[in-house]
């Protein structure tokens, strides 16, 4: 036996589905600003809590390990690690540039500690990727609120 759920109201008496693909933004759009500023996709939506949260935890992730020392990859190198760990960086956005510009985590790994800084990067960059495609689907109305 199967029931159906209903999307909760919200205010002025429409359902939660389809409001973000009714608000006129272009999933493309929160697709690359989410992608270059973390949490700009879901500000566009209107979803400004969201979007706080998720700028701040992606800005501090990648804070932390650069305070951490850690790695930041390049593309020039041969190494298939290395390439994922660039991938990972670059899903950042303009943090990654913004550390490239600046040199930070150019120096090499001296400290274990330094690892850790190198995942939290990473990891805050993939977390980057995972928003703004959460923005997309949200722009797109294939995802409830």
């Amino acid at each position: 036996m199967t029931t159906k759920v209903q999307a909760p109201a919200v205010a002025g008496g429409k359902t939660g589905s389809g409001d973000a693909a009714a608000s006129g933004v272009s999933p493309l759009l929160a697709l690359v600003a989410g992608w270059l500023v973390p949490g700009a996709g879901h500000l566009l939506l209107g979803k400004w809590v969201r979007a706080t949260l998720l700028m701040l935890s992606i800005v501090a992730m990648f804070a932390i390990g650069v305070a951490l020392q850690g790695k930041v990859y390049t593309p020039n190198t041969g190494e298939p690690l290395d390439m994922l760990g660039f991938a990972g960086d670059l899903g950042a956005g303009l943090l990654y540039g913004l550390a490239r510009l600046l040199g930070w985590g150019q120096a090499p790994v001296l400290v274990a500690v330094a690892d850790y800084g190198t995942k939290f990067i990473v990891v805050a960059g993939l977390l980057n990727i995972v928003a703004a495609v959460d923005a997309h689907s949200l722009a797109s109305g294939r995802k409830r609120q």
